[in-house]
């Protein structure tokens, strides 16, 4: 792989590794062999492009797509064709059901009112209805309520009979998959085993049952069902710090974030940097300003001062450097980084805030998403897929050859 030269002018940019997705896909199916695979792309890809991370799922061996909105699943299934099992689980009364039916994709009840809605839909696009049913098995989120499920349960098998629908699936999601041995995954695998006799006592045989997300892929086989379903872990990030970094799993993240120096000067010891002075420096030394900010998707819980340490970045010629932290406030547009006395760094050169690799906190050379949801209290998801549209992305690799060796900024927003 050959990353493009950091030469056009821009402040910024984030390399997404199509690569890296397809090699994280082909490594998830392995501790899911005896499952499909559907790649999630919900929420532009994560972060990485929806269309291209979607390509490069497919090349990897993943066998479904899944999505939230009903916009990102008529997008997919106008970027990809007619052939790619394309679900969508995110839908409110007036929904474009009969769109999304006449366009093939699978669409999800996960209340009692969407079956009418549903079925009407399939009458005015004068098609079957191809439904996954989610179950509530104990998130208290999205999801028929297992009091509610017994009724849904006959109304979706006399729509089936009467040819409106057919029910593809049957689906739950986890609440705490990602701390092992919390005690309400065996709780929920339980109510979803019940939904599942529920089902089938109504006459409904599905074809695909599905409860893992990233972290069940990864250490749950027991969970895998017919179908598991991978978000995060396809980027390449673990699911959470519980379970270690992604290289355990074979993985590696797929975006690298990286930007370049605005501007090196000299600060004298005792002086403020930043907003509201978060940040004094303890001696004569050296500042540099990286012009990325929250504007961008830097999260402003990562600045640093006397109240913590902020968010990590590795400076260097070619960003692969020591590692510094945030001095001071992050900005809309901007943020600081204390270079230290004599520091050899200069206007241009490269910064990464975060990249391909297991993280500091693990002893890799670069940071990665993790280390900056830790700096800034929140979780890897969050950082990747908060980067903002006018940070455009780079796209290296040989999956997905149309989007590859390129940069662009629109292929991001599709």
């Amino acid at each position: 792989m050959t990353t493009p030269a950091f030469d056009d002018g821009t402040p910024a940019r984030a390399i997404v590794d199509l690569d890296a997705i397809r090699d994280n896909v082909s490594a998830l199916r392995d501790h899911a062999p005896s499952a499909d695979l559907m790649a999630v792309v919900k929420a532009d890809g994560y972060g990485h492009g929806m269309l291209p991370a979607a390509r490069a799922a497919l090349a990897g061996g993943a066998h479904w797509l899944g999505v939230a909105t009903a916009e990102e699943a008529l997008a997919l299934r106008a970027g990809l064709g007619p052939d790619v099992p394309v679900l969508v689980w995110l839908l409110t009364p007036g929904a474009p059901f009969a769109e999304l039916i006449a366009a093939g994709v699978d669409v999800t009840v996960a209340a009692p009112w969407a079956l009418d809605e549903v079925a009407a839909g399939a009458r005015a696009a004068g098609r079957v209805a191809r439904v996954h049913v989610k179950v509530d098995t104990g998130l208290s989120r999205n999801g028929v309520a297992m009091g509610d499920l017994p009724r849904v349960a006959r109304r979706a098998a006399g729509l089936e009979s009467s040819g409106e629908i057919h029910v593809v699936g049957v689906f739950s999601h986890l609440a705490c998959a990602d701390e092992p041995g919390h005690p309400s995954i065996d709780r929920q695998a339980a109510a979803f085993d019940a939904a599942l006799e529920e089902m089938a006592g109504a006459g409904l045989r599905p074809e695909v049952r599905h409860l893992a997300n990233s972290a069940a892929t990864l250490t749950l086989p027991g969970l895998h069902y017919d179908l598991v379903r991978p978000g995060i872990s396809v980027y390449g990030n673990s699911p959470g710090p519980l379970l270690g970094p992604p290289g355990r799993y074979g993985l590696r993240p797929a975006m690298t974030f990286e930007a370049r120096l605005a501007n090196v000067k000299h600060v004298a010891a005792g002086e403020g940097v930043s907003y509201g002075h978060l940040y004094t420096t303890t001696q004569d030394t050296t500042v540099g300003l990286v012009p990325v900010g929250y504007g961008d998707g830097v999260p402003r819980h990562g600045s640093g001062g006397a109240a913590g340490p902020g968010g990590p970045v590795a400076v260097g010629a070619d960003g692969s450097g020591r590692v510094l932290r945030v001095a001071g406030r992050v900005c809309m547009d901007q943020f600081v980084l204390d270079l230290g006395p004599g520091a050899a760094e200069r206007a241009g050169d490269v910064v990464t805030l975060f990249g391909a690799s297991d993280g500091v906190a693990h002893g890799a050379p670069l940071p990665n998403a993790q280390d900056w949801a830790d700096a800034a209290g929140t979780i890897s998801y969050e950082i990747v897929t908060r980067l903002a549209p006018r940070v455009p992305r780079t796209y290296v690799g040989t999956a997905g050859s149309d989007t590859t060796d390129r940069t662009t900024e629109g292929e991001a927003q599709q």
